[in-house]
């Protein structure tokens, strides 16, 4: 069960329902636990207005009540199926149900984030928010109208393309989503639509009621269309990934891409692994995978809430002091983020639906607080991230972080003559940008054409380790076949 963050523990204990909150007891005729039908006008009326969260086993008045531990299976799967089905809610949403314990009793949460698109209930119901009411507007034609031309201006994702075709688009991309997407008995639920009728599901092909232009949107062609299409409708995308630790007028190395956001992330994901190491970490007895789970936070979210219709190339520059990601942006609420204070708004919902399917986002508004709980432990640095008309995130390199970026500006510093160090020895501090086993290392040095494996770390390793300058990744069983090595040494 995940610990409950301290917005949603302090939004139960406030006890209000408000624009962007509801409560539901959801007890069922035995007190149990069963979802309420009208739930599914909150989630249309969210969806519509500014997004929500809804919280089962809540009283209105925000008395717990909690929900029975043996329903709570029926409860998420009854739910994520009947919204991913498209038969309650048109165009269908993708939403996540968890579990939480609040004074010993289980409640279930739902965030439902601002959806890009009008959604109805029913086929043709339009809810929207007022207050803490879900309000039935399918009648009043100047609110219906004010829904859709608000939700136009806001998302640039939805933009519609009327002459572009299905043979525009990547079909081994679009067979990704096809495998990627399930419906609450595990079975895909897209397996037998043809690309059309998926992209369709994503809301990626779309009408505008307002002006009638029918055809694929930006966020269809960004996240899935050919190098060529992209380029054609909006020419000055780009990302700019720099590494300028030696030449810091120009660069050590350049990565300059302008393909399909997909592609995007892993080529980013890998020209990041070449030059960043992911040193080892624990985290309640867990390995981490930090470099990783921390520079897929920060790519995501430059891919995801980029604002499209500004031409500002989005940059990431990784210098001695800091790593500096710059992104072009349409502010909802301005000014800088701090830790535990971040307000989820999705810039391109669409677009973050595909990555949320190909389990890059858990939910809205949680990368950024990775972003502040690991970058501290990598590179060393408080994050300072300015919301305005440009995202940009600085992450600050000191003697404090795990990273080689900070270890190698150690290692320029550090007297390792005092140490009388062999060429063997010294060069295992340039191989261990990463943990790695005795052979990893062996197989990398100059050395295994002198000795063998036992020797090498007897004369090198075990060296190293009574210097303090390397450190068992399993302290406590030097002996055990997992066993790796990584850099501890520190330049205070």
């Amino acid at each position: 069960m995940k610990e409950i963050p301290d917005n949603i523990r302090n939004e139960i204990e406030v006890g209000k329902e408000t624009n962007s909150i509801e409560f539901k007891a959801s007890q069922g005729r035995d007190g149990l636990g069963e979802i309420p039908k009208d739930v599914y006008e909150t989630v249309c009326a969210f969806s519509n207005r500014y997004g929500g969260n809804i919280y089962f086993g809540v009283q209105d008045d925000g008395t717990l009540l909690g929900i029975s531990s043996e329903r709570i299976k029926d409860m998420k799967k009854n739910f994520v199926t009947v919204i991913q089905s498209g038969q309650k809610i048109s165009p269908p949403l993708y939403l996540d149900i968890d579990t939480y314990e609040i004074d010993g009793k289980n409640i279930l949460h739902v965030f439902v984030p601002n959806s890009s698109q009008v959604h109805r209930m029913n086929g043709h119901i339009i809810f929207d928010r007022n207050n803490d009411s879900d309000i039935d507007i399918t009648d009043n034609t100047n609110l219906v109208q004010q829904m859709y031309t608000r939700k136009q201006s806001e998302y640039t994702e939805n933009k519609i393309y009327p002459y572009i075709q299905i043979e525009d688009f990547k079909h081994e991309l679009i067979e990704r989503i096809r495998k990627v997407s399930v419906n609450g008995d595990g079975e895909s639920n897209l397996t037998d639509k043809t690309d059309l009728e998926v992209l369709k599901s994503l809301s990626m092909y779309r009408k505008d009621y307002l002006t009638g232009e029918v055809g694929f949107t930006l966020a269809g062609v960004l996240t899935f269309g050919k190098d060529e299409v992209i380029r054609g409708i909006i020419p000055y995308f780009a990302i700019d990934v720099l590494i300028r630790i030696n030449d810091t007028e120009r660069y050590d190395d350049r990565l300059r891409i302008s393909t399909n956001l997909i592609d995007s992330y892993s080529e980013i994901m890998r020209f990041i692994s070449k030059h960043i190491s992911n040193p080892f970490y624990m985290q309640k007895d867990k390995r981490v995978e930090i470099r990783d789970v921390l520079f897929r936070e920060i790519v995501v979210n430059m891919l995801v809430h980029r604002e499209y219709s500004n031409p500002f190339v989005s940059r990431i520059d990784v210098e001695n002091k800091n790593i500096v990601i710059e992104n072009a942006n349409k502010p909802v609420h301005p000014g800088k983020l701090k830790r535990g204070e971040i307000r989820p708004y999705p810039k391109n919902p669409n677009i973050a639906r595909i990555f949320h399917m190909i389990g890059l986002i858990d939910e809205i508004g949680s990368g950024v607080g990775k972003i502040f709980d690991f970058a501290p432990v990598l590179l060393g640095g408080e994050p300072i991230i300015d919301n305005e008309d440009h995202f940009i995130v600085t992450l600050p390199i000191t003697n404090k972080g795990l990273s080689n970026l900070s270890v190698n500006s150690k290692v320029k510093d550090l007297d390792i003559s005092q140490y009388g160090l062999t060429e063997e020895q010294s060069q295992v501090l340039k191989i261990l940008i990463e943990p790695m086993s005795t052979r990893e290392i062996y197989e990398l040095s100059d050395y295994k054409n002198k000795g063998n494996l036992n020797s090498y770390r007897k004369s090198v390793l075990n060296i190293l380790l009574d210097n303090g300058l390397i450190s068992r990744t399993i302290p406590d069983k030097p002996r055990s076949p997992k066993q790796k090595y990584f850099k501890s040494f520190r330049n205070e």
